[in-house]
């Protein structure tokens, strides 16, 4: 069964996660580095099934585009070029990180562990995203 992905992406790190086969569940999957996310997704998307990607779509509290959001909807633009045949999703992200981080230590993460794997962060932060997706499908 094909799977979800979703893509947190950032300036330097892009934070992945998929769903389980059977579509219930958002688990992080991997940090990359941003410049070159787009190989990554090919790959990956080579190996296994995959029909629809996810966008974390970054704003601010008022709703207004932030610095961020043209550089997503310039990855949305890029991944439905690269990928023609998957639906492209947009997905509110905001307050993923804070989320992502109170996860970490709620799962006792240490303070230093957390600064040492900020792409851990990252591929959280996409699960979350994906997780709310999934919650609204």
């Amino acid at each position: 069964m094909p799977r979800i992905l979703a893509i947190d992406l950032g300036t330097k790190r892009t934070g992945l996660a998929v769903t389980d086969p059977l579509k219930m569940l958002a688990n992080p999957l991997e940090t990359v580095e941003t410049s070159t996310v787009l190989d990554y997704l090919k790959s990956y998307c080579e190996k296994e099934e995959v029909d629809t990607l996810v966008l974390g779509y970054p704003t601010r509290l008022n709703g207004q585009d932030n610095e961020m959001t043209p550089k997503v909807i310039t990855m949305k633009d890029r991944l439905s070029k690269a990928f023609p045949d998957k639906k492209i999703e947009l997905v509110d992200e905001r307050f993923t990180s804070k989320m992502a981080m109170q996860s970490m230590i709620s799962m006792g993460s240490k303070k230093k562990d957390r600064k040492e794997k900020a792409g851990n962060l990252d591929k959280v932060s996409a699960a979350i995203i994906l997780q709310s997706y999934l919650e609204r499908q």
